[in-house]
């Protein structure tokens, strides 16, 4: 049985990542490590929690030591890296945070890995999840391909990119086995509502103003998180050793006219009048150093791998809402802090 370690694991993208391993590799056991902080919950993956091929640890990948005593355990055959602090407005107000987990949480998992594998790496895989905030900012035309030079303009971006480049080094250096893979703007269910589509879908239902960065026409590529998690198995398992792909959705959208959308959505499955929730949308102060536009060229991973979005961003962010408004008690849950005592109650 192949032992398999995925940090962060009980967040947003990495809940989606552990629930598909878990159902679908009965021949694996998946470990689940995640710190539980304000963005991880249990209650993501409160339905695989009891299967027979799932541990969750709770643990810090800060913590070298407790890492390195983690993979004398265990002797892990693969890691599946998602474990990040991720939203760009922290990062702008504690960038220290950021190097911390991103950076030296990334280099403690690398030093166990080659330390547990010992230049043995049959059968090994480091996989580090990364994003396409690396590549900075594009004009009104362009994708970002694998080959994009970095120029990331903010402290998250600037901590992610850092972290790729050990990722890589490893590889030169050591050998070590790896693959990165860059993604777009995540969407779906699960997600913690302080990045953009589901703080809006919960301000909509509270009726509270719908805040809009600058003149809205910042322009972003949107994945919806299952067909990452999909994405990712892919690569996981059929990618090549060294190699970066990048895992776009095809959906290109300026903020201000998927915030409509979302309003014109969230409207007729609230029963609410045509134009009711736009009338919440409010245009604040722009953040420092945002990035004009993303968008991700993926036809590596389409023609290499055979990946391609599953779903149009209207359909996803249909099924998105319809989760979210099936699952208020979560949204409660989380809003209000109490998704953080599930650990103690599940695990005391």
């Amino acid at each position: 049985m192949k032992k398999i370690l995925i940090t962060g694991g009980a967040g947003f993208i990495g809940s989606h990542v552990v629930r598909l391993f878990v159902n679908k590799y009965p021949n694996y056991h998946i470990f689940n490590l995640d710190a539980l902080t304000y963005a991880g919950n249990l209650e993501n993956i409160a339905d695989i929690q009891n299967a027979t091929n799932y541990t969750f640890i709770k643990g810090d990948i800060v913590d070298a030591d407790f890492i390195n005593d983690l993979f004398d355990k265990h002797q892990f055959d693969g890691v599946l890296h998602l474990a990040a602090e991720s939203h760009v407005d922290r990062s702008i107000a504690d960038p220290l945070a950021f190097v911390k987990t991103n950076v030296i949480g990334t280099m403690n998992l690398l030093n166990a890995a080659k330390k547990c594998w010992k230049d043995n790496f049959d059968g090994k895989r480091f996989y580090h999840i990364s994003t396409d905030e690396v590549y900075g900012t594009l004009g009104e035309t362009g994708l970002f391909t694998e080959t994009t030079a970095y120029d990331p303009n903010s402290p998250y971006s600037a901590s992610k990119a850092s972290s790729d480049h050990f990722v890589r080094a490893y590889g030169e250096t050591y050998g070590l086995p790896y693959v990165i893979t860059n993604c777009s703007n995540n969407y779906g269910p699960n997600h913690f509502p302080e990045k953009l589509i589901p703080l809006f879908i919960n301000n909509i239902i509270q009726k509270k103003p719908l805040p809009v960065y600058g003149d809205g026409k910042y322009t972003r590529d949107w994945l919806f998180v299952e067909d990452h998690a999909v994405a990712i198995d892919l690569v996981f398992h059929k990618g090549k050793n060294h190699e970066t792909y990048n895992i776009g959705g095809f959906n290109e959208w300026q903020n201000i006219n998927l915030v409509k959308l979302l309003c014109q959505q969230m409207d007729k499955k609230l029963g609410r009048s045509e134009g009711e929730s736009e009338q919440l949308i409010t245009y604040v102060k722009d953040r420092p150093g945002h990035d004009l536009r993303y968008a991700i060229d993926a036809t590596k991973i389409n023609t290499e791998l055979g990946w391609k979005p599953s779903v149009t961003f209207e359909q996803g962010l249909e099924k998105t809402i319809d989760w979210y408004l099936a699952n208020e008690e979560w949204l409660k849950n989380v809003t209000s802090g109490e998704y953080q005592n599930y650990y103690q109650k599940q695990y005391s």
